[in-house]
């Protein structure tokens, strides 16, 4: 891809002003300009982690809406989930993989209220992936879309994804939405009207704090942002985001885990059913799973104290055997210490295996650990 054209594919946020007004740095992260910090990224972190909530911009993440009588059965062909146990206003997490069983995207797949076409239901649903991988979703499923009532609306442009997440979410979101958000399950997602419009909001986590995404119309974004921070909610930047993301455990595409990693060497096990019959990659899938287990597993690693850990780094056992490689490292504000992401051979995953990492020409002592490393409010429900 030439530099023009390379330009034609960047992307800006539909509340780029609005951050700039707040003071935000920003970075290229997936052809997308996105905010990294407001000035302060620790106190960000801290509005989160400790009681309080902070909203982040994700709408960078790509949003498809699909629908259509046949939908449920051309999804189910497609991802590791079922669709078929997904009821209105639920969500699970689901991969799409490739026939070889690897990871194409990690989705979340949201079930809304089924639409009615000439007395007849057709089901609809939400797919939202990260921006890595937002083409490669559209692309996989708009194959499809000619082969019976199965239609695919790329909503990611007309559309925002804000998120409150902490443990104060809750007060913030029913302070702006009402009384209604409080009553969503956390697999759960409900369409509120605000003002002149609808917006979806889903009860989901990207910090193991509790939170809510909110999708709202683009010509509602702003004044919807103003609003949660009016109620007290905290801009929050992508640097924030990366500790509170690795601390909660939660693999990045990209990061931790790409087409070149087995759906189930990942940190996915909960997007896997083993139930629901044959999809792209379910045999590989399901023979690892029944005739043994995966090589390798997306693991925690934590350190001793601050070490100047690399992403790529070499894991190693105690007789200095070569058992993995970093993928993701923080310096964790909660732990005060080193932590990381990484995949381990299978025979060293237990937590508290003892295992070595090279870190600038030397190796330091690393205790496998079982994830999340920092348990926040939303594993207290």
């Amino acid at each position: 891809m030439n530099e023009a054209t390379e330009q034609l594919v960047r992307h800006t946020l539909g509340l780029e002003k609005v951050h700039e007004r707040l003071g935000a740095r920003f970075r290229e992260e997936d052809n997308w300009r996105v905010p990294t910090s407001y000035g302060d990224e620790k106190a960000e972190y801290a509005t989160v982690r400790e009681g309080g909530a902070g909203l982040i911009d994700l709408s960078s993440r790509g949003r498809l809406r699909v629908a259509g009588s046949e939908a449920i059965m051309f999804l189910n062909g497609l991802i590791t989930n079922d669709m078929k146990t997904l009821a209105e206003n639920r969500w699970m997490a689901a991969a799409f993989p490739n026939v070889q069983g690897r990871l194409i995207a990690a989705v979340r797949v949201v079930r809304l209220a089924d639409e009615s076409i000439k007395e007849k239901a057709s089901p609809t649903f939400l797919i939202e992936s990260e921006a890595a991988t937002h083409e490669s979703v559209l692309k996989t499923i708009s194959r499809f879309t000619m082969a019976g009532d199965f239609r695919v609306t790329d909503l990611t442009s007309e559309t925002m994804l804000l998120s409150v997440q902490g443990e104060g979410a809750t007060e913030i979101a029913r302070k702006v939405l009402g009384e209604a958000v409080a009553g969503i399950p956390r697999d759960g997602a409900l369409a509120i009207d605000w003002q002149q419009s609808v917006v979806t909001v889903i009860r989901a986590t990207h910090t193991g704090e509790d939170g809510f995404d909110l999708i709202v119309n683009t010509t509602e974004a702003v004044a919807i942002w103003d609003s949660l921070i009016e109620a007290g909610a905290q801009p929050v930047g992508d640097d924030a985001l990366e500790f509170l993301r690795i601390e909660a455990g939660i693999a990045r595409y990209g990061r931790d885990m790409d087409e070149t990693n087995v759906v189930t060497e990942t940190t996915l096990d909960d997007a896997v059913s083993f139930t629901k019959g044959c999809y792209i990659g379910q045999e590989i899938i399901a023979r690892i799973k029944y005739r043994g287990h995966v090589s390798k597993k997306l693991s925690g690693l934590m350190f001793e104290q601050d070490e100047p850990i690399e992403v790529g780094a070499t894991i190693k056992s105690a007789e200095g055997k070569d058992i993995g490689r970093v993928t993701s490292v923080a310096r964790s504000p909660r732990l005060k210490r080193t932590i990381a992401l990484g995949y381990v051979r299978y025979e060293y995953l237990a937590a508290g295996t003892s295992v070595n990492v090279t870190a600038g020409g030397r190796e330091v002592v690393a205790t496998v650990s079982q994830l999340p490393f920092v348990r926040g409010s939303w594993h207290e429900q």
